[in-house]
């Protein structure tokens, strides 16, 4: 039911495409946008990972780079039954992470730097299991998808407003202006209905695989603070891609924020709560080998590659 209700909710961002279309340009309008809708999803299909990468800065790092991420990444991955997939950092301040890609065969999870400095150990650990949950669900490429329409739809709405037709072909001005202001909500919307349920039943698959639901649970309430307090340029500018995040990224200080793509942290801390519950115990799984306490978590505002000195991260 799940993968039908992602489908009739991508049809639905495909007969955004055709709505948007038909107010700016008519029949013809519409049928060149359906024509760009499908141009779109084929790109995004093989290009969204890229693209969002890209958007946010992300740089690809190894076992010299960043040693304690990679490894600790290979380890929950191995526990999920998962290819070990590409690691990425991004450079920012504020606490976050997102996975990509199509498959899992070429995924990508990508922690900013911010998340690395302000969480502990364990708490990064049960953010990149929920990453990889996503991943074992197959929710990246629908979300990575879902954020490509959704930015191409709202690109498209203002690209009709301020180039629609001429003279008796342009369409009725006030039509122009509510379907540029209109159309990214609603596409938005569309996002949310996609992404929330995905966020419940990553949380709870990622604390399975880390083995510690409450660590998780706090990794959730130190990033919705953190997001809270230090803005994210990057996300601003491309706010399709904040379905992508494991918190919503954006500020919500803008006319694209007033719908949360993401349920109410306080709500998935909850769950997580009685997850715990149901597992009788918090503690790490047998195996799982902690970081010794001069690694980056250990250290906050150490260095990312490591904590020898001798092999910074990527940004020095």
């Amino acid at each position: 039911m799940n993968t039908v209700k992602t489908g009739m909710l991508l049809a639905g961002l495909m007969a955004l495409f055709g709505v948007v279309g038909y107010f700016l340009g008519g029949g013809t309008g519409m049928m060149i946008a359906l024509g760009f809708g499908l141009a779109t999803n084929l790109f995004a299909y093989w290009n969204s990972d890229r693209l969002a990468l890209a958007a946010h800065h992300a740089l690809e790092v190894d076992e010299r780079t960043a040693p304690e991420l990679v490894h600790m990444v290979r380890d929950l991955a191995g526990r999920a039954g998962l290819p070990m997939p590409r690691v990425y950092l991004i450079d920012n301040p504020q606490p976050n992470a997102f996975a990509t890609g199509r498959n899992p065969e070429n995924a990508a999870v990508a922690a900013t730097t911010g998340l690395l400095h302000m969480l502990s150990h364990d708490e990064v650990a049960g953010v990149m299991a929920h990453e990889l949950a996503h991943i074992k669900n197959r929710d990246t490429l629908i979300m990575t998808v879902s954020a490509t329409i959704a930015g191409a739809i709202a690109t498209l709405a203002q690209f009709g407003f301020l180039f629609g037709g001429r003279g008796e072909n342009r369409p009725n001005p006030i039509v122009m202006i509510g379907t540029a202001l209109l159309a990214p909500l609603a596409a938005m919307i569309i996002q949310m209905a996609i992404s929330r349920s995905r966020e419940y039943d990553a949380d709870r698959m990622g604390a399975q695989i880390s083995g510690q639901p409450l660590a998780l649970a706090s990794a959730l309430d130190r990033i919705a603070g953190g997001v809270a307090h230090i803005p994210n340029p990057d996300a601003e500018r491309r706010p399709a891609t904040a379905s992508l995040f494991i918190i919503n990224p954006l500020s919500g200080q803008g006319v694209d924020n007033l719908f949360s793509t993401h349920p109410a942290t306080e709500n998935r801390i909850a769950a997580l709560h009685a997850l715990a519950q149901e597992m009788g115990a918090s503690a790490k799984p047998p195996g799982f080998v902690a970081q010794s306490s001069s690694s980056p978590w250990g250290s906050p505002g150490g260095s990312i590659g490591g904590s020898t000195g001798t092999r910074r991260g990527p940004w020095g």
